[in-house]
């Protein structure tokens, strides 16, 4: 099996994340993890929020992801399919993010994860840190 097709971990999460440049990793109010470059947020790890609560028990998620995404369709092609681990609440209503609990990280492959981070972090990237990363991955510029 190709590396990338493997399910993706938390692990990856933080490896991807800290690996795109110019990234710092700030410590959340508890101690969760925000990833930002120039000071904006990509990914974080969310702490427990009402708005985001498991529909039987009403016990509060303990292990949100929020990742950017670059529009609002790209928001809605992860979040319209009820079998896909990404989700939003009224809280993100009009935010460029997605949702993702850790325990559903496996639901994707690690090569997804990957190009989930790599659109969050060209989300918030000055368009020269994003031009200069498209160009030497020989990607084509952002429109």
């Amino acid at each position: 099996m190709d590396k990338r097709e493997r399910p993706a971990r938390i692990a990856d999460v933080h490896a991807i994340a800290r690996g795109m440049p110019h990234v710092t990793n700030a410590a959340g109010p508890r101690g969760n993890a925000i990833y930002q470059v120039g000071g904006k947020s990509f990914v974080f790890f969310r702490t427990p929020r009402p708005d985001a609560v498991d529909p039987r028990t009403g016990e509060r998620y303990p292990d949100v992801i929020v990742f950017w995404v670059p529009s609002e369709s790209d928001k809605q092609a992860l979040v319209q399919d009820p079998d896909a681990p990404f989700f939003t609440t009224s809280h993100f209503d009009g935010h460029p993010s997605v949702l993702v609990r850790a325990c559903r990280l496996h639901e994707i492959t690690l090569g997804e994860l990957t190009e989930i981070i790599q659109d969050a972090w060209l989300s918030q990237a000055s368009r020269k840190r994003a031009a200069d990363w498209l160009a030497a991955h020989r990607l084509p510029p952002l429109a």
